[in-house]
């Protein structure tokens, strides 16, 4: 049973969408960052960087324990677990890590800062919300052009169309719409139609 340390943002359904595709058994910790539980003692003992997720496998390599850390790491960490969503040839792999980079590098970041100075920014910061509402857009045309081209961003669905699902999913937060980028739109339909992409979106589940 791994034990699962989330919340409900893009990164920590990141996650909970691969356990939920791999059919792994979880168990979820809720770790609610407005409060501050990431800050907790007792998980900076499992996540030094005391950020979302991280999950811990009691049958880890050699069936040691293992402590994960950083969502990009805890997906290649449970594909080579289980042999799935990773490419086992070379060149496919490959592929699919550098979208993985690109997701980790570019969609992540970027969609979160448009995100902290659209909603979170006390004032409004017209530089910051022209930055990087522009590079979202830029990121949203490179992921057009290639999906043009591609049913998902790897040669088959993979851990890197499972790091930027979540991600794309907030496109209203960003005030994007998917219209204009007509083939995003259609490899996000896909994705959203998958019942363990819908199981993990909602992990944990919070009341409102």
């Amino acid at each position: 049973m791994i034990d699962l340390y989330t919340w409900s943002t893009p990164n920590g359904r990141k996650v909970s969408i691969m356990l939920e595709e791999l059919a792994l058994p979880y168990r979820v910790h809720p770790i609610d960052i407005g409060k501050g539980d990431q800050f907790k003692p007792q998980y900076v003992m499992i996540n030094p960087n005391g950020k979302i997720p991280s999950i811990v496998d009691p049958d880890g390599p050699d069936g040691k324990p293992i402590e994960m850390m950083e969502s990009g790491a805890i997906l290649v960490y449970l594909a080579g677990k289980t042999g799935k969503l990773l490419p086992g040839s070379t060149r496919g792999k490959y592929v699919t890590l550098q979208w993985l980079m690109f997701q980790m590098g570019h969609v992540g970041p970027m969609f979160g800062q448009v995100h902290h100075f659209l909603r979170a920014a006390k004032e409004p910061v017209p530089y910051g919300i022209e930055r990087y509402t522009r590079e979202t857009r830029r990121l949203y045309a490179v992921l057009n052009q290639h999906l043009a081209n591609h049913e998902f961003l790897a040669d088959e669905y993979t851990i890197a169309d499972i790091a930027t699902y979540p991600w794309v999913a907030r496109y209203e937060w960003h005030k994007t719409d998917l219209s204009g980028y007509p083939h995003v739109k259609r490899w996000f339909g896909t994705i959203s139609a998958r019942p363990a992409v819908q199981k993990g979106m909602n992990v944990p589940e919070v009341k409102k």
